[in-house]
């Protein structure tokens, strides 16, 4: 034991993360030392990440207090950047830029849920110029350049030049017709025609908004028949939808598609997917498609005393049908990572003594996606709903999900707000650019990486 008290380690303040601390400091008291390791302070309620780049909700509104809603837990701000299976212990990676520091804490338990990051591919350009929407960094900036955008289109001079740099900059392309960018791509096109007065000589039917994906289908997960609404509604606004084509390369000024076709753009929204954070590889423990291989109630079968959860863990989905011995793995949504973390800490009590432990088995609720206005689309319980109504279930289902009551109250305020005044269209310019490239907002920026392994 590294004390008196076995010292339970919680790698990640995600959903999954979260949900089993605040299972352990219930079961366990002061039973167990308990420690978590996390970036940030908060939980990030993550599906709310494009109202915040449209500026319908404030971005502390969905920052949920990790110290306050876990007073039994010591936070640790860093990174986990190795995991020593033999001594148990986990290396932490602490500040950035010149100050960086290493931290090493033993455990007795360990549990990872470090998530996950936006999946990138070797595409020339992407690094650089790509923009995801997983951090409350990205979503700021994306806020403030989009406006920077516009706000220059707009004063460009009536020349060759300036048409075609003013074409370049009203036309934004977004990879990924998932969530992410299917909600973003929507959202803030009708974010833009409430504040389009802010331009003299702009308005919002001038942007151009090209979605692309290499899937067949607008929101696959909410299955063809909404799926297929979702997609007229997007023709409907006007949006150049483009499916099973991608994103060849792309410089500060073009991106150009795999369907040999140049569109001149300076905005590029990247949201094709995620993948496990890198940590999970440095494990060398089995994966599943670069998810940790884990057992029904969430251990890790190669590791002794570790268990993995949420967006990082392969978790058998033994409520799916499908009549044989082995079962796919659970998406990797905010509502699987929220029930698993609750199951893993109640496992990894078990295993101190506290309880008994289960396997991890939940039916998928339904999932919703908020297109902007008074259009979404939503699936509760396997009914496709779409209108106002699916609006409401998804409004409500986001203010249930919510893990404090505080932060429903200000959510709910702000949508109160944006509906009774005139929206925000200030441009902050709170993020340089540098720091919301997709690799150094999310942490994984190789060269930082390599640097610290040096440090």
């Amino acid at each position: 034991m590294t004390s008196q008290r076995p010292r339970v380690v919680v790698v990640g303040g995600g959903f999954a993360g979260f949900y089993a601390l605040r299972r352990l400091q219930r079961v366990l008291r002061d039973a167990a030392e308990l420690v978590l390791v996390n970036p940030t302070d908060y939980l990030l309620y993550s599906p709310l990440l494009p109202e915040v780049a449209t500026g319908v909700v404030e971005a502390r509104h969905i920052a949920i207090s990790l110290r306050r809603l876990l007073p039994r837990v010591r936070l640790v701000l860093g990174r986990a950047e190795d995991v020593d299976l033999e001594a148990r212990t986990v290396t932490v990676v602490q500040g950035r830029d010149d100050e960086i520091s290493t931290t090493t804490l033993a455990w007795d338990r360990l549990a990872l849920a470090p998530g996950s990051v936006t999946r990138q591919f070797p595409i020339p350009g992407v690094p650089e110029h790509g923009r995801g929407l997983k951090t409350l960094v990205e979503a700021v900036f994306l806020r403030d350049h989009l406006l920077e955008q516009l706000d220059l289109a707009d004063a460009a001079p009536d020349t060759a030049a300036g048409r075609e740099e003013r074409a370049e900059r009203l036309t934004v392309v977004a990879v990924g017709a998932g969530y992410t960018g299917t909600e973003l791509v929507a959202q803030t096109q009708r974010w833009l025609r409430k504040i389009e007065n802010r331009w003299s000589r702009t308005l919002a039917r001038d942007v151009r908004w090209v979605l692309v994906d290499l899937a067949p289908s607008v929101l696959p997960e909410l299955g063809p028949e909404l799926g297929a609404r979702a997609l007229e509604l997007l023709h409907r606004r006007g949006v150049d939808v483009r499916l099973r084509t991608s994103v060849a390369s792309v410089d500060g000024h073009a991106v150009r598609l795999t369907d040999g076709t140049t569109v001149a753009a300076r905005t590029l929204l990247w949201g094709a997917g995620v993948v496990p954070n890198p940590l999970i590889e440095r494990l060398g423990l089995p994966t599943s498609r670069g998810r940790l291989v884990v057992e029904p109630d969430l251990s890790v079968p190669a590791a002794q005393h570790v268990w993995a959860a949420g967006d990082a863990a392969a978790v058998p989905d033994l409520a799916s049908e499908t009549g044989s011995d082995s079962h796919p793995v659970t998406p990797p949504t905010a509502q699987h990572a929220q029930r698993q973390g609750t199951v893993m800490g109640r496992n990894v009590a078990a295993s101190l003594g506290v309880g008994q432990s289960k396997a991890y088995r939940h039916k998928d609720l339904g999932l919703v996606a908020d297109l902007g206005g008074w259009d979404a689309v939503a699936k509760p319980l396997g009914v496709p709903l779409t209108g106002p109504l699916a609006k409401a279930v998804t409004r409500g289902y986001h203010l249930y999900a919510l893990p404090s009551t505080p932060n429903r109250v200000r959510v709910a305020t702000d949508w109160l707000f944006q509906t009774v005044l005139p929206p925000e269209s200030t441009q902050l310019n709170a993020v340089r650019p540098e720091d919301a490239r997709i690799a150094t907002a999310q942490g994984i920026d190789p060269q930082a990486s390599a640097s610290t392994r040096s440090a």
